[in-house]
């Protein structure tokens, strides 16, 4: 919701529906309107490091496949926006005993070593910005959003320049407001 109030408006990819692993986003048809987002953001990798062996398993996708994955979701939102700006996100590293840290790193350096990504380095997280060694506090969300917006505003991505999906409410006459949303989606 950061990026929200930083941009005035979002269009979030997973809608609801519930995409906990790469395979699922690799299922669903992301192109569901008229005009395709100028900008998104792809943060995968936590889940698919399940390890193998533990109650969350189910969740495991091998590294191939998840670089795979994340090959296909690239170049589709490519196909469907040439000049989309695509911001790829890698997992935040695991702070839980036992953990495999091998696992998510594989998984950190794939979503880094995309071609499309512009291979700059990311800062390493401390614990402060996981609440469970896993999941993002707010403190971690808001370093993600601060990066986000850089990498936006780095690509000449600014709020003020991006088209709006709706009329903007001093553009609707009150006695004819059909005839904004016409002359908008025409």
């Amino acid at each position: 919701m950061l990026v929200l109030e930083a941009y005035g408006k979002i269009v979030e990819f997973d809608r609801n529906r519930n995409v906990y692993e790469i395979d699922h986003a690799t299922k669903m048809n992301m192109q569901d309107s008229k005009k395709p987002p100028a900008a998104a953001t792809i943060f995968f990798g936590a889940n698919d490091a399940a390890i193998l062996g533990r109650t969350s398993e189910r969740q495991h996708v091998p590294v191939e496949e998840y670089k795979e994955n994340l090959r296909k979701i690239v170049l589709h939102m490519k196909e469907c926006s040439p000049t989309i700006l695509i911001v790829l996100i890698t997992p935040p590293p695991v702070d839980e005993d036992g953990r495999n840290e091998y696992a998510r790193s594989l998984y950190g350096e794939d979503a880094r070593e995309e071609p499309e990504r512009m291979n700059e380095e990311t800062e390493g997280w401390q614990k402060k910005f996981l609440s469970d060694g896993l999941h993002l506090t707010p403190e971690g969300n808001a370093v993600v959003h601060q990066e986000v917006v850089r990498v936006f505003r780095e690509a000449w991505f600014s709020a003020e320049e991006m088209p709006h999906d709706f009329p903007h409410h001093s553009d609707i006459d009150g006695k004819n407001p059909e005839k904004a949303f016409q002359q908008q989606c025409t």
